[in-house]
């Protein structure tokens, strides 16, 4: 099988998502795409939402996704990360255990280009490059090859490297899903699947303290 691996916060899980990940399968013949939320703990993370809603909010998000060419369901999802002791686990980490995991398919860990440029300044950034293959995304304002060519470190193991240059163009900011949430807006149609919405709403997620009721009124 050929597999992506499709890190994130998923804070919220919104349409985009689903879109690039169903394009990647699409466009690099994925077997699967195994959703990583990234954990709560994380010191380069600003999160809003706790593990366990982001983790339910996924899970509602993909739970009716798209069938590979077999017919198996195309999207899984991992706890991985969430599960992980805070501060030893990082991406190396993780790609190494898929790699246990499936010991016998191909490995592809899904990126922005936004990231690349960076890539070497990850914890274990040498490990992970020279050990693992990337499915990268391209990005406004991000020449990849060029990033490439000028980093020593990515330009050694470039066949790492797979560029999508085009054809990914949705782009819907979860930062800018909570905001609005955070005001009071009401969300245009169409950014997440509705089970989501609906999850938000109902656990009052994202909501500035000022909206939520007081103690008296939930009474």
């Amino acid at each position: 099988m050929r597999i992506g691996i499709f890190g994130s916060a998923f804070d919220p899980f919104t349409n985009a998502h689903g879109f690039t990940a169903y394009s990647i399968a699409e466009r690099r013949r994925l077997d699967k795409v195994i959703f990583v939320p990234s954990a709560d703990l994380r010191s380069d993370k600003e999160l809003q939402a706790n593990n366990e809603h982001r983790w339910q909010m996924l899970q509602l998000g993909i739970q009716d996704g798209p069938l590979n060419q077999e017919g198996a369901s195309l999207f899984e999802a991992s706890r991985i990360e969430l599960d992980a002791t805070a501060g030893t686990h990082y991406t190396l980490h993780t790609m190494n255990q898929f790699k246990e995991q499936y010991p016998e398919d191909e490995l592809f860990f899904i990126m922005g280009a936004d990231l690349l440029p960076n890539l070497h300044e990850w914890r274990y950034g040498d490990e992970l490059v020279s050990q693992h293959r990337f499915i990268v995304m391209a990005r406004g304002g991000y020449d990849m090859l060029e990033i490439i060519a000028r980093n020593p470190l990515l330009r050694r193991h470039e066949m790492n490297f797979d560029l999508l240059h085009k054809g990914l163009a949705i782009e819907i900011s979860s930062t800018y899903i909570r905001e609005e949430l955070r005001m009071g807006a009401s969300l245009p149609r169409y950014l997440m699947p509705r089970s989501v919405e609906d999850y938000i709403l109902e656990h009052r997620l994202y909501q500035a303290t000022s909206l939520l009721p007081s103690v008296t009124e939930l009474k």
